[in-house]
């Protein structure tokens, strides 16, 4: 999942360098924390949070096969 949220998320940046994934599993829940550059911050939540909530459907869709919650918070 770690990999998947990063690859979305230097899509979607001007700087995806900066852009930091980390993953913390306890069970079958696993929490990512993504971290991109404060400039970057609005094209990755977008208007409304709408591709926040696209990036999070695509992860969930993507955990449902591995029977695992997946909670995705973006992080200043």
């Amino acid at each position: 999942m770690r990999e998947l949220v990063e690859t979305i998320a230097k899509a979607l940046v001007e700087h995806p360098d900066e852009v930091e994934v980390s993953e913390k599993a306890s069970g079958r829940s696993v929490l990512i924390e993504l971290k991109v550059a404060p400039s970057d911050m609005g094209k990755v939540i977008g208007k409304q949070g709408r591709i926040a909530k696209a990036i999070r459907s695509v992860v969930k869709a993507a955990a449902s096969r591995d029977d695992k919650k997946v909670i995705i918070d973006i992080i200043e």
